[in-house]
């Protein structure tokens, strides 16, 4: 199974009112659209630029943001669920922070299908910032969802630097692994890439990571944005030789665009030059 995947590494926007984003959105997905991208992902909190939308008081708050952002929540989910219909794409626009009816507040990162479907996976290891500061919630399930092109999962920035997530994933069927991200130092960035660099060489299969850029000196959840898009891959016969099919240039605004053949994961972890798939449970006789 074919089809090119269009990775976002998106800059945050002073917002003047909901048409601007809704326009920047359809730009955005129709500039990947036009070179035949199929699923397209954008990164960690693409949304909070929304927060801008309410006034200094709202988004200058790190809880006034996630209250007022509730009021355009459904507006977010209509949008994307006609785009991804109309152009007959699979959409993963990042996250949003998602209030629960326990009051909290779950980073949820949504799955837009071109039939209509819409699913989510919500973020399960939280970094200090959103534990201690941002006060968000830890999601509670692993997900991997069907689609046209075969299984598909997300891990949500920190979570994949967990090992354990991806490989059930993976055990489920996914050859695809999305992680939308957001990094406030090169730093950060660097362990997002080796956490995904990692995962794709453990399970042989596709790892794409989108970044957010920019500074949003507005905002004071996400004013530093370090980082770029990336489409990582098994290490071995049939791939690039470091495991990078396409990167872009750090911090720049721009789609990163490649051609995935998901098939070929299966291929390689019968007949690669390793089995780091296959042998995953042999460790097991070392560390029990």
């Amino acid at each position: 199974m074919d089809v090119k995947i269009a990775t976002a590494q998106y800059d945050i926007s002073f917002l003047e009112n909901w048409q601007q984003y809704q326009s920047k959105a359809e730009r955005w997905v129709t500039e990947a659209v036009e070179q035949d991208a199929k699923i397209l992902l954008f990164p960690e909190y693409a949304s909070m630029e929304l927060a801008s939308l309410f006034g200094e008081a709202v988004y200058s708050s790190l809880s006034g943001q996630l209250a007022a952002m509730q009021a355009v929540h459904d507006d977010y989910l209509d949008l994307f669920h006609s785009l991804a219909k109309k152009h007959q794409c699979i959409i993963q626009p990042g996250t949003f922070p998602v209030k629960t009816d326990s009051g909290g507040y779950r980073n949820r990162a949504y799955l837009f299908m071109p039939e209509g479907q819409v699913d989510y996976q919500d973020k399960l290891m939280m970094t200090r910032f959103e534990n201690e500061q941002w006060l968000i919630q830890k999601g509670e399930g692993l997900k991997c969802f069907d689609t046209g092109y075969g299984k598909i999962a997300i891990n949500i920035c920190y979570d994949s630097e967990f090992p354990m997530l991806a490989r059930k994933q993976v055990e489920a069927g996914a050859n695809l692994i999305l992680v939308p991200s957001c990094t406030d130092t090169l730093a950060g960035y660097h362990r997002v890439k080796i956490g995904c660099q990692a995962r794709a060489l453990e399970n042989q299969c596709y790892v794409v990571q989108s970044a957010l850029v920019g500074n949003a000196s507005w905002s004071e959840a996400v004013d530093v944005n370090i980082g770029a898009a990336a489409v990582y891959t098994p290490v071995d016969r049939g791939f690039p030789d470091n495991g990078i099919l396409a990167a872009g240039k750090l911090n720049a605004v721009q789609w990163v665009v490649a051609d995935l053949s998901l098939s070929a994961c299966g291929t390689v972890r019968e007949q690669g030059q390793v089995f780091n798939y296959r042998d995953w449970p042999l460790q097991n006789a070392f560390v029990a």
